[in-house]
This record gives C-alpha cells, sequence and structure tokens, in this order.
C-alpha cells in the first residue's frame, strides 16, 4: 500500500457531481483510501449511497450528527486527509472558502485541515469570469495550501460555450496523484525515450514496430509527479501527452538520436524505453512503390544509429537505464546490451509472455545491475512498475 494515500473528495451542488463518483472509482482501483464529504445541494444531484457504495465508507453530510465517537466530525477527517480535492467546487463554495465561511461540513473541513487542496471549479461561464469569484479564486491562489485547477472550454451544462467545464475525472486523478507523490527527484532533469519509430519507404509505406509508448509515458508522468523536470522525446503513439512535461515528439530513429543529443548535455537520468528501429530503407522512394506483376521486392537497409549505446558510453555520472524486449533467450541478450550499452541497469522483458508484451497495461519483468545483483518482479501495472523503477535510478544515484 502506498505511503500518503488517503483522499477527502468534497463534492458541492453543481451538475458536475455525477463526474465525481468516477474520482472515487479511480482512487480507490489505484489502492487510494478515499472518504467523501457533500454538501447539501449535491446530494440533489448524486445520492450520498452511491459514493458510500463506491468508496465503502460512510459520506458526511450532516454537521450535528450525533458523534458515534469520541472524534469531533469534522475535525477527525480534517486530521485525517493527506489531500483534499473539491470537485466540483462551485462559486458559492468557492467563495466560502476564500473568506472563511464555514456554513456547512464541506467548508468546515476544508478550513479545519493543513493537506493540501485541489479545486476543480465547475459553473457557467459567466459567473466564472464574474469579479467576485476571479477575486475569490485569487485569493485561494495566493494560498500555498490551495491549488486551483483549470476549467475545460466547450458546451455547457445550461448551453453556453466557454470556460467552467470541471476537469475529467481522469486528468483530476492525474493532479492528485502528482499532489501526493513526495518529491525526491526535485531539481533533476530526467529525459525519457518512448513509444516506436517509423522509417518511411515510401509516401505510403513505413518500417515500424508493436510499441505503444505506455511504459515511458508511465515513467515520464512518474518522475513528474517526483518533481523532475521530465523531456519526454516520444515517437508515433496513440497516448495522451502528458501535462507539465517536455514534450518532443519525433518519428525516425534519427529524429529521436538528434533530440536526446539536443537535451542530453542537461539531462541527469536518461532512460531508454523507446523502440527504436535498428535499420531503415537505404533509399526513400518520392513516389508510392508500384507491384511489379506477381514479382517480390527487395529492400535493402542501413543501419540508424545506435542511441542507446551512443548515450551509455558518454554518460559520465549520468544514471542511463536501457530496456530489452526480447522473444527468447531474455537473459542472455540482456545482459549483452547491458554490458556492451554501458547502462547503470537494464530492465528485460519476454514480450511473448501474456499481459507482459507491446500494448498491455501491465508488465513483468527482469532487472538486471552492471554490479551483477538481478530481480524478477511479480506482474504488475506499468505505473507501479515505473515508481520501482525510479526508486532504483535513485539508489543508483546514491551510490
Amino acid at each position: 500500500m502506498m505511503k500518503n494515500n488517503r483522499v477527502l473528495l468534497g463534492v458541492s451542488g453543481g451538475i458536475s457531481a455525477y463526474k465525481a463518483p468516477e474520482i472515487v472509482s479511480r482512487l480507490t482501483k489505484r489502492g487510494y483510501d478515499v472518504r467523501v464529504v457533500m454538501t447539501k445541494n449535491a446530494t440533489e444531484f448524486v445520492t450520498p449511497l452511491t459514493f458510500q457504495t463506491m468508496s465503502n465508507d460512510v459520506v458526511h453530510v450532516e454537521m450535528f450528527n450525533q458523534l458515534s465517537n469520541k472524534d469531533v466530525e469534522h475535525i477527525a477527517l480534517a486530521k485525517w486527509a493527506d489531500c483534499m480535492v473539491i470537485a466540483p467546487a462551485t462559486a458559492n463554495t468557492i467563495s466560502k472558502l476564500a473568506y472563511g465561511i464555514a456554513d456547512n461540513m464541506l467548508t468546515t473541513v476544508a478550513l479545519a485541515t493543513t493537506a493540501p487542496i485541489l479545486i476543480a471549479p465547475a459553473m457557467n461561464t459567466k459567473m466564472l469570469a464574474a469579479e467576485a469569484t476571479q477575486k475569490s479564486l485569487d485569493v485561494l491562489r495566493s494560498r500555498d495550501q490551495y491549488d486551483i485547477l483549470p476549467t475545460e472550454s466547450g458546451l455547457l451544462a445550461c448551453q453556453d460555450v466557454g470556460s467552467g467545464k470541471m476537469l475529467e475525472p481522469e486528468d483530476i486523478v492525474d493532479y492528485i496523484e502528482k499532489a501526493l507523490t513526495k518529491k525526491t527527484m526535485a531539481g533533476m532533469d530526467v529525459t525519457v525515450t518512448a513509444g516506436p519509430t517509423k522509417e518511411r519507404l515510401d509516401p505510403v509505406r513505413y518500417l515500424s514496430n508493436h510499441s505503444s509508448g505506455k511504459m515511458g509515458y508511465a515513467i515520464a508522468i512518474e518522475a513528474r509527479n517526483r518533481g523532475a523536470r521530465v523531456h519526454l522525446i516520444s515517437g508515433p503513439t496513440q497516448l495522451d501527452i502528458p501535462r507539465d512535461v517536455d514534450f518532443i515528439p519525433v518519428e525516425s530513429t534519427q529524429e529521436m538520436f538528434e533530440a536526446v543529443e539536443k537535451v542530453f548535455d542537461d539531462t541527469d537520468v536518461l532512460i531508454k524505453a523507446a523502440a527504436p528501429s535498428d535499420y531503415k530503407p537505404k533509399a526513400y522512394a518520392e513516389e508510392k512503390i508500384k507491384k511489379q506483376g506477381g514479382q517480390g521486392m527487395a529492400i535493402e537497409f542501413s543501419p540508424n544509429p545506435d542511441i542507446a549505446k551512443h548515450f551509455g558510453n558518454k554518460k559520465g555520472d549520468r544514471v542511463v537505464v536501457g530496456f530489452a524486449a526480447e522473444s527468447h533467450n531474455m537473459e542472455a541478450y540482456a545482459k549483452k546490451k547491458l554490458k556492451e550499452k554501458n547502462f547503470n541497469f537494464i530492465v528485460a522483458n519476454n514480450i511473448t509472455e501474456a499481459n507482459a508484451g507491446f500494448g498491455s497495461e501491465t508488465n513483468h519483468v527482469r532487472i538486471f545491475d552492471r554490479d551483477g545483483t538481478e530481480e524478477n518482479l511479480p506482474m504488475m501495472d506499468k505505473k507501479e512498475l515505473a515508481a520501482q523503477i525510479l526508486d532504483r535510478v535513485l539508489e543508483n544515484l546514491k551510490s
């Protein structure tokens, strides 16, 4: 179980309250302990029973319930939370928090807690732009305890078009995880390569592979959450670009090599999670190559730069981590790469194993260290594996 995993969700009375149960669901699936406090107005949109079922805990609404134990309820909740997030946060609730009005359970707990508080505004675009609302938000921004999340623009429930939509639950959870992650990599520059590369043959065809980029993106997000400045150099993927990272899109292996070269001098940690093509067509056809009857076609290839080896051999005091996706002789090939490319350690997996190959949400890896130690990790979510990899990076930085 992760540390700092207690999240208190405050739900105020806006139409976006219907999204809040998904925040609870996503957090509990990731191992967080979640409790919910609602305003009475919020119960008009979603019942407390919904949140109670999803959080497996009592939902707090009334200020003056008879005490079931010796704890004062709002103070106990305030002390319990490692993080509080208010989603949706209406104009009414935002203004109350700004000026210290504690007239319901939610605002009372928020004023009593010393935990970080994330505010996810949700309201009509004119209400959001109103001077009173903006002044209240400015007051909260001036306090280190508060983090005001952005709103999205689009068609609102009232049929107006503009800013004021609450962030989607997955985005709010991303902010929560960042807030709760200890900043063990603050001040570090981390470069992560991710995804496949494309080597064009003609205007229609290219050489590539099945890498989804999920492992590299998970590492980049975890490093960002730990306070690092992250350069994410990514080949073409279907993944959303993580916020608050220096995202550098590339296509070919040569482009990926050049992108790493540009940031390498400032890099403390290089994690080579990408699967760049080893070869490229020797010649690019400016026009689409047409079939020649029923005859076959021969393509001549030339080698691409070996990014991992090049930067592994010039790493100096940096930590460089490699990956080995193998279909057989995994241990032998991984150890060979570890030595030849001068990695600090290498993360190896068998791509033929179920739920551990390209595109999966989980991975089963063995980690080989240059000092001869190795570790066989159990099958786990790639987000959890990213944390394990960065823990090992920090150990290498200390040694």
